[in-house]
């Protein structure tokens, strides 16, 4: 309450109600100045008059003022008759001022009415003091709110989320010192910050975990759920024969057609037992294609590890069992080339042991099927033990509604656009669905099976090849079905935004310490290179497989990755930012190749993966500074001075060891400290001059621009060799 609204009601002027509160230790300035809450009671009390008490012992009347102002909530019976519930109020406070005064015992006569439950209040509140901080972590148990949010939303999308308005979550902000407008792509660290003020716990998340949490919340029809084929990951190392068994699995020859007979790509086909199928997953084995093993094995069932019977466990064979371990699926191990004669299969079984694979017939739980692809010895047992684990695993799905699954591979086919090969998860996909895959998406045009021949119609776990996609696909994408193409192109965008905000959240803006960075490393050689392959998956293997080279000295940069054949614009593009052109099993078009012949811009062109990495590992070996060693060439001890005019000091010296030329480089040493670097200027024998001087010879040695020298010194020659170097 202001001083001058008090003075009103009370009937005095402000002036001499500021003189009161002066007399009771509360001094205001102005009639606008508040007065002490604690104060009015007394004041209102007294008349506005100064009481002795409040003066003597102001803090006894202070203490307790947080009790009265409890009291009136509990009164709504008191606010009928405000003019009786004054005067005792003021009455009590009159005795309690008077009390406080003469002695301590008038509490006791105060005790039994209300208000006079002050007395005991240095205990209580003392105590209520120390039992709030206990009572304040207890409301921050419960688990807060989740405010889930994908990277790079704005201020206006977490406003949506929280039910703020946008102006109040960039008040936050900029309360925090970051500045930012509504449609700003916020940071994660700076979501985080405002979840924090709003009393909510950030969750950041990528663009497909809000569907996958949406298809958590599905309930399944169990009564709608019937067996599918099982889903199996031939996995192995490089050359170790998975794609030789698949074919002698299919009666086909895929080998042939990936060159250097090694699998470039994730194959999916289906193979008939009886009246059975099972689909095949063929991931390849060469160490480039990490991301392709975990692709395959994520979507797998079981998962069949190829290891040669004659080279035994390998790197890839690891690996490939740590990715299968990691999917949680049963492992079959097929010992395959069982038909050489350097075979070893015990040995296979013994290393698998060392690594916690264990044959069921050496009482563990992993079976074993020894095989032979070229021969074609035992194939039905193998496919006869993956019928069995499946049949333990009872592998089921619903065939009906909408479609879900996974994008394997995707590549652009000259005459047919986009295509992806998908594995149906869940539900049926026909011909002429609208689908979404990351931010591309699609109304199916046509469907393909392995052999190329169109299907209508694609249940659980059957692999088809789809046409009609708006761009490629990234491989390991989910895809799911949409009821219309029109919503498919609808969250595609918004996708594609929400990737775009993103992305420009990732790219900081350069500091202070990344330019001193910048110019303490301005030695390091850049190789800009534009990566262009048929598939995603091959495409993402070469990148990988070149950005893991060390970086030291030599940095590579893809400027640009792309699936598809290489154009003009790849070529403009590698011009204007001095880079290599590398395809990876695509050829430059007709336009392309004119220009770069007339630019003189290199393209690279590969067929094998490791081709690739090895050439561009020499080119970066080229770019790196050579390695510079020093070769000591001869030493020679200086026994005498001589003054020669226009020459300066010669240093008359014997070769002890090597020999000295005339220009080499040279060091002075002094009771073993170098006091000179530079190069020999002169070279005498005699009154001649030489070339070159072997031990055991005496010669006079000028030294270029030094003239110290002195007896007992001994003069180094020596060279410096370039010597190349690899990463």
């Amino acid at each position: 309450m202001r001083v001058h609204e008090l003075a009103k009601e009370l009937g005095v002027t402000s002036k001499e109600l500021l003189d009161t509160l002066e007399q009771m230790g509360a001094a205001g300035k102005s009639a606008s100045s508040s007065v002490p809450e604690d104060l009015v009671p007394r004041l209102r009390a007294s008349g506005g008059r100064a009481t002795a008490a409040a003066v003597t012992k102001p803090r006894e009347v202070l203490e307790p003022p947080p009790q009265p102002r409890k009291k009136p909530a509990a009164k709504p019976v008191a606010a009928k008759k405000p003019a009786a519930e004054k005067k005792p109020v003021a009455a009590k406070a009159e005795q309690k001022t008077a009390a406080a005064v003469p002695a301590e015992p008038p509490p006791v006569a105060v005790a039994p009415a209300a208000p006079a439950a002050i007395a005991p209040t240095p205990a209580a509140s003392a105590s209520a003091r120390k039992a709030e901080p206990a009572r304040r972590p207890e409301p921050a148990k419960p688990t807060s709110p989740v405010l889930q949010v994908v990277h790079g939303a704005t201020a206006q999308t977490v406003a949506e989320k929280t039910g703020k308005s946008p102006a109040e979550i960039v008040k936050t902000l900029f309360l925090a010192g970051e500045m930012a407008t509504a449609t700003t792509s916020l940071s994660d660290d700076a979501i985080e910050l405002v979840a924090d003020a709003l009393g909510l716990v950030a969750e950041i998340v990528g663009l497909e975990d809000e569907l996958k949490a949406e298809e958590l919340l599905e309930e399944v029809d169990e009564s709608k759920l019937v067996a599918r084929p099982p889903v199996v990951t031939v996995m192995g190392h490089v050359d170790h024969g998975k794609t030789k068994l698949l074919d002698a699995i299919r009666s086909t020859d895929v080998v042939a057609g990936e060159f250097g007979g090694i699998t470039q790509h994730i194959g999916a086909y289906q193979a008939h037992l009886g009246d059975r199928e099972i689909t095949f997953i063929d991931t390849p084995g060469h160490e480039a294609f990490t991301a392709m093993r975990a692709r395959g094995a994520s979507v797998t069932d079981i998962a069949v590890l190829v290891v040669a019977a004659d080279d035994g466990v390998m790197p890839q064979t690891l690996e490939a069992l740590d990715h299968a371990k990691a999917a949680g699926v049963p492992i079959i191990v097929a010992v395959n080339k069982v038909d050489k004669d350097e075979a070893d299969p015990q040995r296979v079984r013994t290393q698998m042991v060392e690594h916690g694979v264990v044959p069921s017939e050496w009482g563990g739980d992993y079976e074993f099927v020894d095989v032979s692809a070229k021969a074609k010895t035992n194939l039905d047992t193998l496919l006869d033990t993956v019928l069995i684990v499946a049949d333990l695993g009872e592998l089921r799905a619903d065939p009906t509604g909408r479609a879900r699954g996974t994008v394997l591979e995707a590549h652009l086919d000259k005459g047919r656009g986009p295509v992806a090969t998908v594995l149906v998860q869940k539900g049926t996909l026909s011909v002429g669905d609208a689908l979404i895959a990351g931010t591309a998406y699609c109304r199916i045009r046509a469907m393909l099976d392995e052999h190329g021949r169109g299907v209508e119609h694609a249940g659980p776990s059957k692999p088809v090849q789809i046409l009609g996609w708006s761009h490629v696909p990234a491989g390991g994408d989910d895809f799911r079905e949409v009821a219309d193409e029109r919503e498919a192109r609808h969250i595609a965008d918004e996708r594609e935004a929400k990737s775009r905000a993103a992305e420009l959240v990732t790219t900081r803006r350069a500091t202070l310490q990344d330019l001193i960075r910048q110019v303490e490393r301005a030695d390091i050689v850049d190789l800009n290179l534009i990566v262009k392959a048929d598939v995603g998956g091959s495409l993402q293997a070469l990148e990988d497989s070149l950005l893991k080279l060390p970086q030291d000295e030599v940095k590579v940069n893809i400027v640009r990755g792309a699936v598809g054949g290489i154009t003009e614009r790849d070529v403009t593009l590698a011009m204007a930012s001095d880079a290599i052109v590398v395809g990876f099993n695509v050829r430059p078009d007709a336009n392309a190749r004119d220009l770069s012949e007339k630019e003189g811009v290199d393209i690279r062109l590969y067929r094998v993966i490791y081709d690739a990495i090895d050439d561009i590992k020499s080119a970066l070996s080229g770019l790196m500074k050579p390695e510079e060693r020093e070769k000591v060439l001869g030493e020679a001890e200086v026994r005498e001075t001589f003054k020669v005019p226009k020459l300066g000091t010669i240093a008359g010296s014997y070769v002890r060891r090597g020999s000295i030329r005339r220009n080499a480089l040279a060091r002075l040493i002094r009771n073993g400290v170098v006091v000179y670097s530079g190069k020999v200027a002169s070279l005498r024998r005699f009154k001649e001059d030489a070339t070159e001087v072997r031990d055991g010879y005496e010669c006079g040695i000028g030294l270029e621009n030094y003239q110290d020298i002195k007896e007992g010194d001994l003069v180094e020659t020596y060279e410096v060799e370039e010597i190349a170097r690899s990463l």
